[in-house]
């Protein structure tokens, strides 16, 4: 299991097209802070329904968008 899971099973449970979640709101989430490897670990997220759109380091902010 990956340490990003939780995060993809919230993700998985949104039905909207797209939606923006904050650094803040996805350490809340894993229960630790995200870094570089978020990057790595992203290409599991289709499997829940969603892609990651765009990452803001300065809002500090991820768009995560349903997968076509």
């Amino acid at each position: 299991m990956s340490k990003y899971a939780p995060l993809w099973e919230v993700i998985g449970k949104h039905t909207e097209e797209s939606f923006i979640l904050t650094y803040a709101e996805i350490e809340s989430i894993l229960g630790f802070p995200i870094d570089h490897s978020f990057l790595n670990f992203k290409k599991e997220l289709p499997i829940y329904g969603y892609e990651v759109g765009k990452i803001s380091l300065k809002a500090q902010t991820v768009v995560f968008r349903r997968c076509v």
